[in-house]
């Protein structure tokens, strides 16, 4: 499932990152990469603040819906 759709608070496996070869490298840069844990902390208009290799970071719901856990 996309991470637009997890349970907030809830730790989640990261399964794979869809999109373009350049989406793919700059959500790998930001700590998205399959294997690894993402936390939903919040959502806001669809938009997702996340927590990944210990750092909050924020999402467009478009990139959230690239990363599917």
């Amino acid at each position: 499932m996309p991470l637009t759709l997890a349970v907030i608070g809830e730790e989640n496996m990261i399964r794979r990152i869809g999109g373009s070869s350049e989406v793919r490298a700059h959500l790998h840069d930001l700590g998205f990469v399959p294997g690894g844990t993402v936390t939903v902390i919040s959502a806001i208009g669809g938009n997702l603040i996340v927590s990944v290799k210990g750092a909050r970071i924020a999402v467009s719901k478009e990139m959230a819906q690239k990363i599917m856990v």
